[in-house]
This record gives C-alpha cells, sequence and structure tokens, in this order.
C-alpha cells in the first residue's frame, strides 16, 4: 500500500477506527474515511489530522462515486449490523447493505480501483435472517463484479463477532453487571465465534496479501457458548457479587449454533475459549 490512495467506507465505526489506526503506520499516500456520522469524523479528524474526511451515506451513488474517484485500495467496512434491528427495520438493513454495496460495486467499474474488500459474516453462511441475508447477497455481488472488471480486485473476508463491537452484547452485559443490575440471555448454550478486532483487521490485510478471487476468506476461529461468555463476565467485572440473570431464548433471525463455511463445522463442534482464556480476552 506504499503511496497508495487509500478510501474507508464506515471508517468511524468499531472495525474502521482499527483499521486507520493500522493504515496510518504504514507509507500510505493519503487515507480519506467516508461516514454519516458528522460527530465522529470531526473528532476522527482531530485524532489524525492528516485524513481527509467526507460526510455522505453509501445509499446515495453519487456521493459513493465521488468519494472512490482516484482510489487504489477501497475497504468498504459500511453496514447495518444488529440482528435484531434487522428484523425490525429490514428496508434500512438492506438499502445499506444492500443498496448500498451495490452502489459500490457500480461505481467501482468507472473508478477501477486496484482493490476493493469487505466484510462478511457468518451469519451468511446459514442464512436466517434478515442480516445474514443482505450479507449473502453482497458477498454473491462481488463475485458477479469481479467477472466483469479485470481492472479491480474484488475481496471479501467472512468471520463471526469482534469483541466489544459497536452494539455487542458485551458492552450492554458489562455495564449492567458493573451496576449490579438484571443481565439478560437469550440461550446458555447457545455458541459463536469470536475475536478481537485486531485480528479481524489482520485477516483484511491477510486476504489482500493471499486471496485470488472474490470467494470468502474465511480464518481459523474458536467459539465460546454465551454462558461461559456471561460467567467470565461476572467473573471479572460483578466484584463477587450476585447478579441476577434471566434467560428469554432465541430472538427472531437467530441461530444457536453459527458456522463460518456452509459445509464447515459449527461453533459447537470446534475449539472453545476456556473461561479463564475469555476472561483475558474480555
Amino acid at each position: 500500500m506504499n503511496n497508495k490512495n487509500i478510501l474507508i467506507f464506515g471508517g468511524t465505526g468499531f472495525l474502521g477506527k482499527e483499521l486507520l489506526k493500522r493504515l496510518s503506520e504504514k507509507n500510505v499516500k493519503k487515507i480519506t474515511v467516508f461516514s454519516r456520522d458528522e460527530g465522529k469524523l470531526i473528532e476522527l479528524q482531530q485524532n489524525y489530522p492528516n485524513i481527509q474526511i467526507l460526510t455522505g451515506d453509501i445509499s446515495d451513488k453519487f456521493e459513493v462515486y465521488q468519494a472512490m474517484k482516484g482510489k487504489d485500495y477501497v475497504f468498504h467496512l459500511a453496514a447495518f449490523k444488529h440482528v435484531g434491528l434487522a428484523e425490525e427495520y429490514s428496508r434500512e438493513c438492506i438499502k445499506t447493505n444492500l443498496i448500498g454495496s451495490l452502489n459500490i460495486l457500480e461505481c467501482s467499474l468507472e473508478t477501477s480501483p486496484k482493490i476493493l474488500i469487505t466484510t462478511s459474516t457468518d451469519k451468511a453462511a446459514q442464512v436466517n435472517g434478515v442480516y445474514g441475508a443482505t450479507k449473502y447477497l453482497v458477498e454473491e455481488l462481488f463475485r458477479q463484479f469481479e467477472k466483469v472488471n479485470n481492472s479491480t480486485q474484488y475481496r471479501v473476508v467472512r468471520y463471526g463477532n469482534v469483541l466489544y463491537s459497536t452494539g455487542s452484547v458485551l458492552c450492554k452485559w458489562k455495564k449492567l453487571i458493573e451496576e449490579q443490575k438484571q443481565v439478560i440471555i437469550t440461550d446458555p448454550e447457545a455458541t459463536r465465534f469470536f475475536w478481537t478486532v485486531s485480528e479481524a483487521v489482520n485477516l483484511l490485510f491477510e486476504c489482500i496479501e493471499k486471496s485470488n478471487d472474490a470467494s470468502p476468506y474465511c480464518p481459523h476461529m474458536k467459539s465460546m457458548s454465551m454462558g461461559d461468555l456471561l460467567s467470565a463476565m461476572i467473573k471479572k467485572y460483578s466484584g463477587g457479587k450476585e447478579i441476577r440473570i434471566k434467560t428469554i431464548g432465541l430472538q427472531q433471525g437467530e441461530n444457536k449454533h453459527e458456522k463460518i463455511l456452509k459445509e464447515g463445522p459449527s461453533s459447537d463442534a470446534v475449539e472453545k475459549f476456556t473461561i479463564e482464556e475469555i476472561i483475558e480476552l474480555i
């Protein structure tokens, strides 16, 4: 990426900020961050004075095209990510995840960045809701555009949950546990793939370096049960006080166990984090 122009769609998000931090340590020519959150853009520029900030929405194709002109590497991280809200606000999820992604892909035909890379989710491997469905369709769109545009390398990374990402249950649980309030859990036996934001950014760079096509580039990930995760958080943040727990069952759009690959093992069949390992991670 030496001396290259970099664009990050969704650069004010949890993953985008970590990516920006890592890119700022490289010898890139220019970094542009595109987001619809003006306040976070200003805050980001105060921490990284040399970046360019652009406010806009990826569902607006004109704004997307203006942002992509002259860019060598485009990281598409903008997304509607909350599984439960996606079921309630399916239009908004489709508008951002599907229409917004299609705008970026169509603009890539004219702007021809060297690489266009996006992130997907394990929920695209076994679709059971609006969020997973939109991400699965975006993966298919990347495959299609790869066939018609030889000027751009289209890349997709697919992984599970990132610890403490925006909207994560960890953020809610930590606050409630520290305040010694009741905690709600869907299913203690449900399992999820988890890793850190640093590992997620590493995968983006690894995909650019090693992947040969637009097929989802998937890591080997360990998993944990939601019950173990909650137990670890209570041990770490409760101060030894008893915490009330309410179990409500899986919600619409949720799977009990996830898969990174459709033909691969479920999250209940792979290596699990121990309670001690989880405490270290959180």
